[in-house]
């Protein structure tokens, strides 16, 4: 424990610990009004489908001011009655602590992997702090994998509005499928299971004074796993619930942390992914069902002039690095009313191609750069919308299938290109 970052008084509830089967892992920042469902939910799930597994659930604070760590060292399950069929139960430990570090979520996740090395856990579940939909049954889903199937890392499978999560699926999820090959629907869903072997293998990574530990953990965590060859499935867990953003929203600044952690990565593993040539699929624990969904709110008129005022101010920027026909073709978009507004699939690939190539060869500073991806992000989620404002789930699915088959596709552009 000499290399650790954690604090004397931790060291010393960790020993009177000493091992542990189990670590649920809750980051968190002023999160008082909603870890305690997350917290009883975590409690009923590990008492009634892990009552043999000593465990431990840790909350790792980054320095909440409305009483967040009090609640979770104060809220119980009432009655175990109500939820247990039988009543041998191991107690649960738990930790509450500050992080240490650079401030972020990874360095909130670097705490949670230090006490389950420290414990020697055999699985872990970190979930967020503000979710609203958890139950018990999320935590069976994300460890049993690991403890029966020996399974590295469990990706959440959630059934989302089909206008919520529009990075992850017009981007995150089509680039890192072309890329590694694994077909991993929610690269960063927030609520994973992982092995104790995987929590110690980040441990080794250089990583915790980087971007990584501000923003990106999830995107890093997944990609880390499937390049480096760790068993990976997905768990379905109905649906997330949380509070959901207008995708026409200013989120330029969540687009440069979740794109530029993806682009980073590919840095690092360049020698990986340039010899995938396909996808597959990956297996899911779960039995997938119908769930209500919360409606998201969407402002078309104001998403297509926020792209329209990008392709006035930053086509300048843009013919630095992408080629003036794909150029050309988004002036002619931008001309168009929202009748007749569409960004075709293969161009809004080849865009992020051109992206990705423009970091990788430094083109301009690396902020700049990202962030002048958020009016074309925002003019291709206008057209998704347009396209899919009357289509039922399963269909948008199939279209970001058909997304997902153009990024593999087009993945030739970028081995062509990297090293030139």
């Amino acid at each position: 424990m000499e290399n650790i970052i954690l604090g004397k008084e931790i060291r010393t509830q960790i020993e009177s610990i000493d091992t542990a089967d189990i670590v649920v892992g809750i980051p968190s920042y002023n999160n008082a009004k909603t870890i305690g469902h997350v917290v009883r939910a975590v409690q009923a799930g590990i008492a009634k489908y892990f009552p043999d597994k000593k465990t431990v659930l840790v909350n790792s604070d980054g320095g909440s001011i409305d009483g967040t760590m009090d609640v979770v060292q104060n809220t119980a399950i009432e009655d175990f009655h109500t939820i247990m069929l039988h009543h041998r139960i191991r107690p649960a430990f738990k930790i509450t602590t500050p992080y240490h570090g650079i401030p972020g979520k990874g360095s909130a996740f670097r705490t949670i992997f230090e006490i389950a090395a420290a414990v020697d856990a055999k699985a872990c579940v970190v979930v967020d702090s503000d979710l609203r939909s958890i139950t018990p049954e999320w935590i069976e889903l994300l460890i049993k994998p690991v403890i029966e199937h020996d399974y590295d890392y469990v990706t959440p499978l959630y059934h989302r509005h089909k206008f919520d999560g529009t990075i992850t699926n017009s981007i995150v999820y089509p680039l890192t499928r072309a890329l590694y090959g694994k077909r991993v629907r929610q690269p960063i869903g927030g609520d994973f299971g992982f092995s104790g072997k995987i929590a110690q293998f980040y441990l080794t990574k250089d990583v915790w004074e980087t971007d990584v530990a501000r923003y990106g953990i999830d995107i890093w965590m997944t990609t880390t796993a499937i390049a480096n060859n760790f068993k990976v499935c997905q768990a379905f867990l109905g649906a997330k619930i949380h509070d959901a953003k207008d995708p026409g929203a200013d989120l330029s600044s969540m687009l440069y942390q979740v794109v530029g952690a993806t682009f980073d990565l590919m840095e690092g593993y360049y020698n990986i992914w340039k010899e995938v040539k396909s996808s597959e699929n990956v297996p899911v624990f779960g039995f997938q069902y119908a769930v209500g969904l919360e409606p998201v709110s969407v402002n078309l008129e104001r998403m297509i002039e926020k792209f329209q005022l990008g392709i006035r101010e930053l086509s300048g920027l843009w013919n630095l690095f992408i080629p003036k026909t794909l150029l050309a073709h988004f002036e002619n978009i931008a001309s168009l009313g929202r009748d007749s507004f569409n960004i075709p699939d293969d161009v809004w690939a080849d865009v992020i191609c051109y992206f990705a190539l423009a970091m990788h060869k430094k083109t301009m500073n690396k902020e700049h750069l990202l962030k002048s991806l958020t009016p074309l992000y925002i003019g291709r989620t206008a057209s998704f919308v347009i396209e899919n404002w009357s289509s039922e789930a399963e269909e948008v699915e199939q279209k970001i299938e058909k997304l997902c088959m153009v990024f593999e596709d087009k993945k030739h552009l970028l081995r062509q290109l990297w090293d030139k």
